[in-house]
């Protein structure tokens, strides 16, 4: 995903050289304090309302900035109507896949190509206000990492998406440690060393705040207002929520054992190893002093497979830790992350 944003940081200079199809903005000359990111989907109908919406909400901010929309392989009209757009506002980059990779590779793409100092995130289809983005900025401000929206008065149905979010938003504070209202909001603003840092797979998008923990970050919460949806269809579904849980369990181990992945495959396999060691001496003294048939009972063959398992999992903890130290080496990824440096 960088290279290809590399690719297209190069293409944009090329054109920026050989003459762009629109005048440079003063903003433009200057770079960016704001990266605003937009992933887009089949929502070429809401393409003109969010223009204008931005375009009254961002200038009053006062402060140079981007708009970088992502078309995450759109089969609607959205991209001629991007086209259009870019061709009028100095402003605005564009990206488009070749097909629909998911939103979190969209927010990925945003994120390697933003310059801004602060990146923020927010869907395509309006439920998310422009306006609310002061809202962010101001606690940014006020010293914080990532500062994730609230949408306290949600406007969906209560028991197909507000329920099930907040039962969501339970698991995943718990499971995380990180405690937030709205985890599914993607009104959120982050310092752009947090996003440079995270390298996002699956659906980890919604995960940001939680993954970020691990460098340290100072994380907040404000509500942000939330409207209903006037154009196109939800993209969520059952087998979104399934692949959420499933990505919960990999945020879960990635901030607990993500350096150290031998802890808890040995502790599972000494734990095995020892009720199966158990059971095997118990069957044995029964075997020896009380003169009992046990080759037929089910328990020696749980002993066996409890024994067998724990050595499994000693196993692969050991070479879990190998893959984890070739990573780290390899890519010369770092194992902590420094704040500042007084010299």
């Amino acid at each position: 995903m960088s290279e290809f944003a590399s690719r297209l940081v190069r293409n944009l200079m090329n054109r920026q050289a050989h003459g762009a199809t629109h005048p440079v903005s003063l903003n433009s000359q200057r770079a960016p304090k704001l990266s605003v990111v937009i992933p887009l989907y089949n929502e070429g109908d809401s393409v003109a309302s969010l223009q204008q919406q931005l375009s009254a909400a961002l200038p009053a901010l006062a402060l140079p900035y981007e708009i970088i929309v992502v078309d995450d392989g759109s089969r609607d009209a959205s991209w001629e109507k991007l086209r259009a757009w870019h061709e009028s506002d100095p402003h605005l980059k564009v990206i488009r896949f070749r097909r629909n990779f998911g939103q979190t590779a969209a927010f990925a793409a945003g994120f390697d190509l933003a310059r801004g100092d602060v990146v923020v995130t927010l869907d395509a289809d309006l439920q998310n206000d422009p306006a609310d983005i002061a809202l962010l900025l101001d606690k940014i401000n006020q010293g914080y990492d990532v500062v994730s929206g609230w949408r306290v008065k949600r406007q969906d149905p209560y028991f197909s998406r507000r329920l099930p979010s907040q039962i969501a938003n339970g698991v995943i504070s718990r499971v995380t440690g990180v405690y937030l209202h709205d985890y599914g909001c993607s009104l959120k603003a982050y310092r752009r060393e947090v996003v440079k840092g995270i390298r996002l797979y699956g659906e980890l998008h919604r995960f940001i705040p939680a993954v970020a923990s691990w460098m340290g970050v100072s994380v907040a919460e404000v509500p942000v207002h939330h409207r209903a949806r006037r154009y196109g269809k939800s993209k969520y579904g059952i087998s979104r929520t399934l692949r959420v849980l499933l990505d919960l369990v990999a945020v879960r181990f990635l901030l607990s054992y993500s350096t150290r992945p031998l802890q808890i495959f040995g502790l599972l396999g000494f734990g095995a190893f020892g009720i199966g060691t158990v059971l095997g001496l118990y069957l044995s003294v029964i075997k020896i002093f009380g003169g009992q048939n046990i080759g037929d009972r089910p328990l020696l063959m749980l002993a066996i497979l409890l024994v067998m398992v724990g050595v499994q999992l000693v196993m692969m903890g050991l070479l879990a830790e190998l893959i984890v130290r070739t990573y780290h080496e390899t890519q010369d990824k770092p194992i902590y992350v420094v704040r500042e440096v007084l010299e």
